[in-house]
């Protein structure tokens, strides 16, 4: 029997929305169990035997008026326990109750104010003194008509029926997102809804989280090998440090150095792993192999392709060599998937392809485990710490699984590589020595496609433009640039074109995600 199924918990219906992992977030960052199940799979019989204090509908890109893109069961109606319903979410609820649903005259995508109509539990603390509270909308459809026995919470200018209520059977619609950091009292919404509506009890927290999953790879693994696909950054070493817990001598470490990694980084991952953590480590140097597979390719899908099957080819050559492997053990997390895929069955939209997601399994005579793939970032921190990992490595930037190849737009060459490595050094060691590095998410350099003219020395020079970017961020899905002291750009741009031939001219990304992503491709 799991942890999970004795705990109290928030059941999470998903219709395919790219927050509902945020909504899962946001209910156990307060202390409480949450699990995510798609509007395809959930079964009646099995949910009315579990622990549940409440039910959360997410967003989603479907239209309720078509019938047949998705399915609920009306029966949860009935089950007793309270129900929060979030755009899309909101729109199921009503139409189910009988209520109407139609295309909005004014579509609303990002923040709109809302005004306060009547009191709610619901809406304890989460109007200003104004009686105004901004909100993240993202929806071209409306409920239109209220179900019968509800009433009109808050407003929009444009959407009437924006949170409504119906207290004698628990049934609450907001259309806007509360789970996402747009929504200014957005957890104090949903705090309610958890403590003071579904009156759950605090009962989650890391060490859960850590046992939880460490039991779960133990029941699908068993007594099987597993090889761990390392790369000493924060992902894989978590991974790494749980499944030496669940299964001990069990775990094989494979590090492939495809030679698209951070200076000097592999003699840091096998000082770390092999000599200090005792781990079973394999070192593979596959750095030629990875760039005569890259050479003259330019295009970003193509370049993740190639380094996602090479990497699955070189760890099933070196899995051959290790009796009775049955598993691949990967640090994919939930960010990944989302922009990749949809992880519960749900409609969702594909942003870009990952290394270690989507297709790739297919091609592997391993299976995989990948226990980090309901997490975010600061989670997968927080469950480091948890399982004593040093803060050195914890507290790294992430770093992705392509490495510098999708941080060099075009074609990839080892000088290029080489004077890349040595700008992202300087950059990253700047942040550090000027305390900057742990208030950034992430940071990094890049080297764009073009060269252009400069002056060095009284002579005409013709080079690469290096591109510097740092974020600040939660948890990955939104970001915005890091604003630095006045004088630090001039003096990492003097450090990089001073020390590394290549270089002639910085720029710095200032552009947010969305509209762009973290990484340049």
């Amino acid at each position: 029997m799991s942890l999970s199924s004795n705990l109290s918990k928030i059941l999470i219906i998903d219709f395919g929305s790219q927050f509902t992992q945020l909504i899962a977030r946001r209910v156990r960052e307060l202390g409480v169990f949450s699990e995510i199940v798609s509007h395809k799979k959930i079964e009646i019989t099995k949910i009315i035997k579990e622990n549940l204090s409440g039910i959360i509908l997410s967003g989603g890109p479907l239209n309720v008026y078509e019938n047949d893109k998705f399915k609920f069961d009306k029966k949860i109606l009935r089950l007793g326990v309270p129900i929060l319903g979030i755009c899309f979410g909101h729109q199921v609820l009503s139409k189910l109750l009988d209520g109407k649903v139609k295309k909005s005259k004014h579509r609303e995508f990002g923040l709109a104010t809302i005004k306060k109509v009547s009191n709610s539990i619901l809406t304890k603390n989460f109007f200003n003194k104004d009686k105004t509270s901004n909100v993240w909308m993202s929806h071209a459809d409306q409920v239109s008509k209220m179900p019968k026995n509800f009433k009109i919470i808050a407003s929009t200018k444009n959407s009437k029926l924006t949170i409504i209520e119906n207290t004698k059977n628990n049934f609450y619609g907001v259309q806007f997102h509360p789970e996402v950091t747009h929504t200014n009292k957005g957890k104090i919404l949903l705090r309610n809804f958890v403590f003071l509506i579904c009156k759950t009890k605090k009962n989650w927290s890391s060490k859960d989280q850590k046992l939880k999953l460490i039991n779960e790879i133990k029941d699908q693994v068993g007594n099987n090998k597993v090889i761990c696909g390392l790369s000493g950054g924060v992902d894989s070493s978590v991974v790494a440090q749980l499944l030496s817990k669940a299964i001990g001598k069990n775990l094989t470490c494979i590090f492939v150095n495809n030679g698209l990694l951070r200076k000097n980084e592999e003699t840091q991952v096998v000082s770390t792993f092999k000599k200090k953590l005792k781990m079973n480590l394999i070192y593979v140097n596959a750095e030629n192999e990875f760039i005569r597979k890259l050479s003259n390719v330019s295009d970003p899908e193509k370049k993740r392709k190639i380094i996602g099957n090479l990497f699955i080819k070189i760890f099933e050559r070196y899995a051959k060599k290790i009796k009775n492997v049955q598993f691949l053990a990967q640090g994919t997390l939930y960010p990944d998937l989302i922009e990749s895929k949809s992880v519960t069955g749900s409609q969702t939209s594909k942003i870009k392809s990952h290394h270690n997601v989507g297709g790739l399994p297919k091609i592997m005579k391993l299976k995989l485990v990948e226990p980090l793939k309901f997490l975010f970032k600061d989670e997968v921190r927080k469950l480091g710490l948890e399982l004593n990992l040093s803060n050195d490595i914890i507290s790294r930037h992430p770093f992705p699984g392509p490495g510098l190849a999708i941080r060099m737009p075009g074609i990839i060459t080892k000088e290029k590589i080489k004077i890349l490595k040595e700008a992202d050094f300087y950059f990253i060691k700047a942040l550090r020595d000027h305390g900057l590095y742990d208030k950034i998410w992430q940071a990094y350099a890049a080297l764009l496609p073009v060269k252009t003219v400069g002056v060095m020395g009284d002579n005409r020079t013709y080079e690469h433009i290096c591109l510097l970017r740092a974020i600040t961020s939660e948890d990955g899905m939104t970001a915005d640039f890091f604003d630095f002291p006045k004088g630090f750009m001039q003096l990492i741009s003097n450090q990089i074109i001073n020390n590394i031939r290549g270089i002639n001219r910085v720029v710095y990304d200032i552009t947010s995600k969305p509209p762009s992503t973290i990484e340049l491709e």
